[in-house]
């Protein structure tokens, strides 16, 4: 849930024209803490999160959380997803599978960095031999990513992190339980949306 609020306050802040910069001053805090927000870090605190959304002029909305009014007129879509648009469902879902697999499996690492680290090194170099590739740019930037064991880039919601995702060689040792469970309920989520799509369309009609 705060990796997919995190992405509606980036969203809206995209919509009304705002920098980042622009948006970390008016709420008084750093751009670095912004990031953080938007990427639905749990780090910043619940404040933080909440001066985000009045600078967006969206506490209001979270005002009605649970009142009588959202109950009586909300009733009917309550289910309404909080993906933004139904031709981005797909992408948001797989972008959402990534993200939690890279978490679970940098949490995974920082338990057993030595060891982990080096079989990731090891998977690179292993791809590596088999040839030419375009995904070699990321492999590079992946060696100094597990050399300084900084992990935050991997993490962060830009088009960049996605590519080093799609490119990574730690996901590659999580349990095969714990990639299991993380595909069932991305599968889960996506049927929830779709769901509450169709139940939308049809009231409508």
């Amino acid at each position: 849930m705060l990796l997919q609020l995190g992405d509606r306050l980036r969203q809206a802040r995209r919509a009304r024209g705002l920098s980042s910069a622009a948006l970390a001053k008016q709420v008084g805090i750093s751009r670095t803490t912004l990031s953080a927000v938007e990427a639905g870090e749990p780090a910043p605190t619940m404040g933080t999160y909440l001066r985000v959304l009045s600078c967006l002029g969206l506490a209001g909305d979270l005002a009605l959380v649970g009142s009588d009014a959202v109950r009586q007129t909300n009733d009917r879509s309550r289910h309404t997803p909080i993906v933004v648009s139904t031709g981005s469902n797909r992408h948001a879902a797989q972008d959402l599978q990534s993200m939690m697999l890279h978490r679970e499996a940098v949490a995974l690492i920082r338990k057993n960095p030595e060891e982990l680290v080096a079989r990731a090194f090891k998977t690179l170099e292993r791809w590596q031999a088999r040839g030419p590739s375009a995904s070699q740019p990321l492999w590079d930037e992946w060696k100094v990513i597990l050399h300084r064991q900084d992990w935050k880039k991997v993490l962060l919601k830009t088009r960049r992190a996605q590519e080093l995702r799609q490119a990574s060689p730690i996901v590659t040792m999580l349990p095969e339980e714990t990639r299991l469970r993380i595909l069932r309920e991305v599968r889960e989520l996506k049927a929830g949306v779709n769901l509450s799509i169709h139940e939308s369309a049809a009231a409508e009609a």
